[in-house]
């Protein structure tokens, strides 16, 4: 067992490393900023945060901020998950395509039920830009747009585009999280419990479902040959 113990390792670091940095160390990290917000009531650096870009606001980084909130919000990334998503099917890859639909799908019903279940009310006492209805803990937009660009990483990890994506995909989730709190309906802790949650959802998620479509581990440009084949 010991002498095979090496060549596992090996064989299935990616998978290891998915498993420990994408969903154990993610649920750890929330776990606790779960624990700490709700025992104490939010940390001290939530309002300082709020009150600095508060303080730095100007029309033209709000108006981005604003447009980050329509890009980001129900109206369009659905639109845009959905047309990446039948370009996938287009090219024969269901299983990636399949994987981006429940990534974005299963991050939304999260929130909703975390929301329900947490009930924080959002920083309305803070100058918020925009009135928004709802909980605020964890940030459904965070939340969503982090499960996008995560999931787009890993469907095109194994193209010569990764790092675009990874590029692409964590800079526009981390945008929209950091727009969150500019516009002041939600505090620093909704959007980093939102991002926690999704990149353990996501990490989960792909690992799961790797297992019964293999191809899921490759390029979709593949994917869809081995579906010709």
């Amino acid at each position: 067992m010991r002498r095979d113990l090496p060549d596992l390792l090996a064989r299935h670091w990616t998978q290891l490393a998915l498993l420990l940095l994408g969903v154990l160390v993610p649920l750890l990290f929330l776990a606790d900023l779960t624990e700490d917000v709700f025992r104490d009531g939010g940390f001290a650096w939530d309002r300082t945060v709020l009150a600095w870009y508060a303080a730095h606001r100007t029309p033209g980084l709000t108006a981005a901020a604003e447009t980050l909130a329509r890009l980001g919000g129900v109206q369009v990334l659905p639109v845009v998950t959905t047309a990446i998503v039948l370009a996938l099917a287009r090219v024969g890859a269901r299983a990636h395509a399949w994987f981006l639909t429940w990534a974005l799908a299963g991050a939304t019903l999260l929130n909703v039920l975390a929301k329900l279940l947490f009930q924080r009310p959002r920083p309305t006492d803070l100058g918020a830009v925009l009135v928004e209805q709802g909980f605020s803990f964890p940030s459904g937009h965070a939340m969503a747009n982090m499960a996008f660009g995560f999931a787009l990483v890993l469907v095109f990890w194994h193209t010569r585009a990764r790092w675009l994506a990874v590029v692409l995909g964590l800079g526009w989730a981390l945008a929209v999280g950091a727009s969150r709190n500019y516009l002041g309906v939600h505090y620093p802790t909704d959007v980093l419990a939102g991002f926690a949650a999704s990149i353990a959802w996501v990490a989960g998620l792909y690992l799961i479902l790797a297992r019964r479509w293999p191809g899921l581990r490759s390029a979709p440009a593949r994917e869809g040959r081995r579906g010709q084949g």
